[in-house]
């Protein structure tokens, strides 16, 4: 007797479908329209083909942008995703103190962007910001809307501040599944710390870690608001990143056709590089 499958089911489904498309697909489409017209108003445009495309390739500013970004994410991964791992590994795992734990660390997490900018903005200054003080009382001449190296340092420490947070709970609610039995075997072959972590912990927080290193990679490569507000993209062109040179582009200069190429540039380097940061860890871990 053949089986009737039933689909019914993907009427429900039918719904999320159609918002990802209004949502998503018709502006990726609206784009892509753009990038290749020279539109001079909104009754006259001239299709241009790849123009717009070979003109922001060659175009300094995304070279230029391109690598400050690259350094930034770079940065980032290799800070958080370690300091990630540490909070987790010294956080208490049972009673009032893991529950106290848990919420200080979605604190930062509930911060609006645009407030976390304005947060660092005032903590950094030399007059008024606890952070500026300090750092100028110990002798060191800290300005960070004047020196860039100022600037990116505390671009840096403040999404370090903001998203560690993030990779902490993802490692912790990892850390939380593993089996008690692992460590039970463990005290029994008298296995120090380190090789619990490094036999135990480590390989099971794999799969937590590939998605912390995405989505820390993904939006850290797409920063906007808190650098905008709170060095504005300076001192010169020191913290202005990807996002911030296509908003000039696009509303301050408003050159929608390069605008437009630029963002579809910028959207397939984002998901090259993602898909390459996912498909190395597979393979190393089925190498293993």
């Amino acid at each position: 007797m053949t089986k009737v499958e039933n689909n019914k089911a993907w009427f429900l489904v039918l719904p999320v479908f159609l918002l990802v498309a209004f949502s998503a697909v018709i502006p990726l489409m609206t784009v892509v329209n753009y990038s290749v017209q020279d539109i001079f108003d909104q009754h006259t445009a001239y299709f241009v083909g790849a123009e717009w495309y070979r003109e922001m390739l060659q175009d300094p500013r995304l070279h230029d942008s391109l690598l400050r970004q690259f350094i930034f994410s770079g940065c980032v991964l290799l800070i958080e995703i370690p300091l990630g791992i540490a909070v987790a590994l010294m956080m208490p795992t049972k009673g009032r103190a893991a529950s106290l734990c848990l919420i200080l660390l979605a604190i930062p997490l509930l911060i609006p962007w645009n407030v976390v900018g304005t947060i660092w903005q005032v903590f950094g200054r030399a007059d008024i910001g606890l952070f500026g003080w300090a750092i100028n009382s110990l002798g060191i001449d800290y300005n960070y809307a004047a020196n860039p190296m100022d600037a990116w340092f505390t671009v840096l420490l403040m999404d370090v501040w903001h998203w560690t947070s993030l990779v902490a709970l993802l490692c912790y609610s990892g850390l939380r599944a593993i089996p008690e039995a692992y460590y039970q075997a463990a005290r029994i072959d008298r296995a120090s710390k380190w090789a619990i972590f490094r036999y135990i912990q480590l390989p099971k927080l794999k799969s937590v870690l590939v998605i912390g290193v995405l989505l820390r990679f993904m939006d850290s490569f797409m920063i906007y608001t808190e650098p905008f507000v709170l060095t504005g993209g300076g001192p010169g062109n020191s913290t202005t990143f990807l996002s911030q040179t296509l908003t000039k582009m696009a509303v301050g200069q408003f050159d929608l056709g390069p605008a437009a190429a630029f963002s579809l540039i910028y959207f397939l380097i984002v998901l090259l590089v993602s898909w390459l940061f996912f498909t190395t860890i597979s393979h190393l871990d089925k190498a293993k």
